[in-house]
This record gives structure tokens, sequence and C-alpha cells, in this order.
């Protein structure tokens, strides 16, 4: 297998990273397409804490990623190896983590908030794709994502969204947005939209030949 090209989706909270990346999925066949992503990496630190310490703690900063690890499974993905890790359950203790197994193929997709920053991660992208939406709209999809699916207090969401979500798109995304090859508006509500946009990206990439 020739060396995979190499998707990364980059996006504050909130800007529809994951409905992108669903959308975007569904265009390629099991085989033509594997996928990383930045969140099973976080650093697991939530169950040495109380419920206090968790809500003040920022896991909104790139030193709470294990980048090395990140960069090394990504670098055996495009090696042709496969990779086993375990999920990432954000810190909610009634889930049971899977063991994700992740084999190589001719496009491999890398997510994230911290990828851009991540210099090494990178050099590696050959196709940059930036989400991005309004701060109201932003607020309300994390929010909504949060109380239903993390187990947040509303109280909680603020807090995390004033003091650590908007500073850490402040400085380690929004300066690599203009280095990105394509920069998308995720303002709508309307799923069609977003499926237009992954339909050209995905008709492209096979365009070029390269799957």
């Amino acid at each position: 297998m020739s060396k995979p090209y190499i998707v990364g989706i980059a996006g504050g909270s909130g800007s529809g990273k994951t409905f992108f990346l669903k959308c975007f999925l569904e265009h390629f066949a099991a085989d033509e397409v594997c996928f990383v992503s930045q969140d099973d990496y976080y650093i697991p630190v939530a169950h040495h804490m109380t419920p206090e310490e968790n809500t003040l703690h920022n896991f909104d900063l790139p030193s709470t990623v294990d980048a090395a690890h990140f960069e090394r499974d990504i670098e055996r993905l495009l090696q042709g190896e496969t990779i086993l890790k375990k999920e990432y359950t954000f810190n909610n203790p009634s889930l049971v983590p899977k063991m994700l197994q992740i084999k190589p193929a001719p496009i491999l997709i890398v997510e994230g908030l911290f990828i851009l920053h991540f210099r090494k991660i990178a050099s590696m992208l050959d196709l940059k794709i930036f989400i991005e939406a309004n701060d109201d709209i932003a607020l309300q999809r994390r929010i909504k994502r949060d109380l239903v699916e993390r187990g947040y207090s509303s109280d909680d969401v603020m807090y995390r969204w004033v003091n650590h979500v908007t500073p850490a798109y402040n400085q380690f995304l929004l300066p690599y947005r203009d280095e990105c090859d394509r920069v998308i508006i995720n303002n709508s509500h309307e799923a069609e939209d977003i499926i237009k946009v992954t339909e050209e990206i995905s008709q492209e990439l096979r365009v070029k030949g390269l799957i």
C-alpha cells in the first residue's frame, strides 16, 4: 500500500466536527478510510479528582493530551501497522471504554482540537480542514452535548466555556485557521449543507486517484 493520504479536521468545541466527520465517512467504504481522534489520547486524570477538582481542572490545554502517543500511532498507521487504543470516556464513570482497533487505509483522517498546534502532526497532513461556527451556535451545541452525553451541570458547562474553551480556541486553534486548505462555516442546522460539502471533498479525493 502506498503512503496514506492524511486529512486533518480541526475545529473548536461546538463547531460541528463530529457531524461533519460522520457525513464525510459515509462517502467511503470501510477499507478506504481509517480514523484517529485526538479525544482518545487525553491523559486520564479524573479518577484522582473530587467532583469539584474535576470542574476546575482545565482539560482544554495541549498538555492534557499525550501528543507523543498520538504522533506515534499516526506514524504506525502510515507504516501499514494496525493499532489498538482504549477509547476515552470523558471522565464519565458510568461508561466502560471500548478497545478500538484501527487498521491502515488509503485515507487517514486525523481529528481534534490541537492537531494544528501539534506541529509535527500538522506537518504530516496533506489536506487541512477547519470547521467553525458562530460563538452563540457553538455554545448551544456544547450545552446540549455536555448535559446529555457527559453528565455535566449547566454551571459546569458555562464555567468551562468562559474559562477554558474560549481561551484555548483563541490561543491554540484560531492562529492556524489561515494555513488550512478548506475553511467550512457550519452555522446551519440543515444536514444537507454539510452533506453537500463532504460529498464535494470526497469526490475531489477520488478524482485525484487516492482511492
